[in-house]
């Protein structure tokens, strides 16, 4: 009989590619890993690694396995999901992965409509970056996670999760309300070509995606200050410290001297998703549930929801070029 935790290695082994990378989202040591594939190649009766210098590969009857190893999987979380609902409805322990701004914007209300609806359950929620997200979820660290991807910036395909697409959301070009008032008020993009530019910390999708758009508009933009907290961005922009593109989650409620303008790109500027392990999606209704509370707690203005700000805000089209998806 084959040992499912084994073959939990194999699957992850084929999705990550190295055992070093195994080892490290599941808090192993390499050294374990390999001598549990070992274990499993026993069983097995047949080579399953073939291992080529330090790296090793799947055989042909690895990656056989490692197909039957994902079915296994998902059936085995599937009977643990409906024996739970079957001993007490929705209950237990719900761990949520979320971005900052959704983690404010979107979490309080959607967890209040799901512990009226649900009060078995119980969230735990962890703020996380959505690029450490797919190894969290892999690892079993969390059970499910909100992140975003901008079409500037597509997030790629992960083996082994699953996307369910919630909404969409404009980004805004915020800038101080002096330069609004100005003679040199900012309007599009192309206006900002010699302005000091707020950004993300570089590597992140955010200021990739700031990149790219000041790009499609035929410029590079000057950055002056990298940060990640929108709240400072929009802080800096009202000091009058540069401009900035901001998602709508995060520039609902700009502070006085900060005005924001609303930048239509082609396609849908910023998307937000839940995503969850592919074996867990279907036999976990926990994690339908909190998907459409999640959906129903926040309507973006490209949905009929328009932002208001305490001071005045004028609100203009910024057009830019499409982008290959």
């Amino acid at each position: 009989m084959l040992d499912v935790r084994r073959l939990r290695l194999l699957r992850e082994l084929a999705l990550r590619g190295t055992i070093v990378a195994v080892a490290e989202a599941l808090s192993f040591s390499p050294s374990a890993v390999s001598q549990q594939l070992a274990v499993l190649e026993r069983e097995a009766g047949v080579p399953l690694l073939e291992r080529t210098g330090r790296r090793v590969r799947l055989t042909p009857a690895g990656e056989n396995l490692s197909r039957h190893a994902e079915v296994i999987l998902q059936r085995l979380e599937q009977a643990s999901g409906e024996l739970v609902d079957a001993r007490r409805g929705l209950a237990g322990p719900l761990r949520i992965g979320a971005f900052p701004t959704a983690a404010r914007a979107i979490l309080p209300q959607a967890l209040i409509a799901l512990s009226h609806e649900h009060p078995g359950l119980e969230p735990m929620v962890s703020e996380i970056d959505p690029a450490d997200v797919a190894d969290a979820l892999r690892a079993g660290n969390l059970d499910l996670a909100l992140i975003h991807d901008y079409d500037f910036v597509p997030r790629p395909t992960e083996p082994g999760l699953t996307a369910l697409p919630l909404c969409s959301e404009s980004v805004y070009l915020a800038s101080s309300d002096t330069e609004s008032d100005s003679d040199e008020a900012v309007a599009s993009l192309t206006d900002c070509v010699e302005r000091a530019w707020i950004t993300a910390i570089p590597g992140t999708a955010c200021h990739a995606m700031t990149i790219r758009a000041c790009q499609a508009a035929g410029f590079t933009p000057k950055v002056r200050h990298h940060i990640d907290e929108f709240a400072t961005v929009l802080a800096l922009v009202a000091a009058g410290q540069g401009v900035s593109l901001v998602p709508e989650l995060g520039a609902s409620h700009p502070p006085p001297g900060c005005g924001s303008r609303r930048c239509r790109f082609d396609g849908e500027p910023r998307s937000l998703t839940e995503q969850a392990p592919t074996h867990t999606r279907r036999s976990q209704p926990s994690h339908a549930r909190f998907a459409r509370q999640s959906r129903h707690c926040w309507t973006p203005s490209n949905s009929g929801y328009y932002m208001s700000s305490p001071r005045s805000s004028t609100v203009t089209e910024c057009v830019s070029a499409p982008t290959a998806r």
